[in-house]
């Protein structure tokens, strides 16, 4: 009977001691959740800019996609057009400029978790300008006149951006940026590149957090 109790004894000892070390255990476990620091995205950008072009009003539209790395760096690819009111002299009327380039779209992110952001987007890649033998106007209205010449060009397009993070699901960026483009010769000669500035805003859909718990 002595030692029944003795082994009872024993027992509850080496449970209650197993017990104490599970806890200690539990309480200076640190349970690692990587997921909870991806917070990668991907989205569709459509931006709007006015601007000139050798002093004339010039207006943009364009689109991009884009890979958004852990709210830090966005690589994709951007295209945008062109029309410049450039009202050059040909041989029978008045001629606007238009056309677009695209290429890379790099841009880094400061401050990207917080609501607002400050990025430096930049594209490098190539277009084209041309126009036609009437002011895009009147095509347009009239649905007469042609193409007649065009160039291609190399362009870089360095900017400075602020963003808001509407959502999860939203941003609005606004921002300038500054064209640079190769040398080309137009008939009528009227502009020779593309350089200025542009000033837009534009709004960004997508997922900017995917893969995040919460």
């Amino acid at each position: 009977m002595k030692q029944l109790k003795f082994l009872l004894t024993l027992s509850f000892m080496a449970i209650l001691s197993s017990q104490l070390k599970a806890q200690d255990s539990a309480d200076n476990y640190i349970e690692f959740n990587d997921r909870q620091n991806v917070v990668n995205g991907v989205y569709l950008g459509l931006n709007f800019g006015y601007g000139e072009m050798d002093g004339k009003s010039t207006y943009f539209g364009g689109a991009k996609i884009a890979y958004v790395a852990n709210r830090q760096f966005e690589v994709g690819f951007s295209g945008i057009g062109f029309y410049s009111e450039q009202n050059s002299k040909g041989l029978l009327s008045s001629n606007d400029i238009f056309g677009g380039y695209g290429g890379l779209h790099l841009e880094p992110i400061f401050f990207g978790p917080s609501k607002w952001s400050l990025s430096i987007p930049m594209l490098v890649g190539g277009g084209a300008a041309a126009y036609a033998n009437k002011d895009l106007d009147e095509i347009i209205d009239n649905g007469y006149g042609k193409i007649e010449d065009w160039k291609p060009f190399f362009v870089f397009e360095p900017g400075i951006s602020v963003q808001y993070n509407i959502s999860r699901y939203f941003q609005f960026e606004m921002g300038v940026k500054y064209r640079l483009s190769s040398e080309f010769e137009l008939y009528p000669e009227s502009i020779t590149n593309i350089n200025g500035f542009t000033g837009g805003i534009g709004i960004k859909m997508g997922i900017f957090n995917m893969g995040k718990n919460s």
